[in-house]
């Protein structure tokens, strides 16, 4: 098969990673009153990501209001792109988990979770969804949906106001715009990868080198532990 140079005006092949050359060209278009933006795809798509977030509508308590007053005129966060909800998950990029989530409702957000396309985003509003809020000591409420499912941004507030639900959307955008897109969580997982039986995101963190996702399953105690720890006491006496 043959593997045709790329040839670009202006630019000898010698010069095609060269960013020196580009920059060149670039100064020249300016000059002649041409607008030219530079860049990578990565930042082309995850602008447009970005832009463009689906939230699913998940409301489970008041602060379902402090949401859909974000959608109203006086806020209006349609100017962020955020204005299309969607009722399937399917057609989804993040979780709004706006309330009170008990142990009764915790299986169906894990199930609409699971059923997001990748990449997908969750944020916590108000106290409830981040700590139990005033139900913290409740027998029926959830001590936070971090331990049902992972959240990317946390909005605190009882409930927050429209103003903090728009700064956590926008620090949501911040953190899309960084991704990698192609080689990243969008990848198609090869043979060995669909082996493990782990989400995309799970293998790039893992290549990475974050274990924050991993869990640390305490089961029992080194026995070198226990016979420091009587050293220890022992010494002390």
């Amino acid at each position: 098969m043959e593997v045709r140079k790329p040839k670009i005006k202006s630019i000898p092949y010698d010069e095609f990673k060269d960013n020196s050359t580009l920059e060149k060209i670039v100064d020249e278009l300016h000059e002649g009153g041409v607008n030219v933006v530079t860049g990578s795809l990565d930042q082309l798509i995850n602008w447009g990501r970005s832009n463009s977030l689906w939230s699913l509508t998940f409301a489970t308590s008041c602060c379902g209001i402090e949401f859909m007053a974000c959608g109203c005129s006086r806020y209006d966060f349609a100017r962020f792109g955020f204005e299309v909800t969607r009722n399937s998950p399917r057609q989804a990029d993040l979780i709004m988990c706006a309330g009170t989530i008990t142990h009764k409702m915790a299986p169906a957000l894990k199930r609409l979770y699971d059923e997001m396309a990748e990449p997908k985003y969750v944020i916590a509003v108000g106290g409830c969804a981040i700590s139990g809020g005033p139900f913290k000591s409740s027998y029926h409420v959830v001590k936070g949906i971090e331990e049902i499912v992972p959240v990317d941004v946390f909005i605190p507030g009882c409930p927050p106001r429209p103003e903090a639900i728009m700064y956590g959307m926008m620090q949501l955008q911040r953190k899309v715009k960084i991704e990698r897109f192609f080689g990243g969580a969008n990848h198609k997982q090869n043979k060995e990868e669909r082996e493990l039986g782990v989400s995309n995101e799970e293998l790039t963190a893992r290549r990475l080198g974050d274990h924050r996702r991993e869990t640390i399953v305490v089961t029992d105690v080194p026995e070198q532990f226990v016979e420091e720890l009587k050293a220890e006491k022992e010494d002390k006496a």
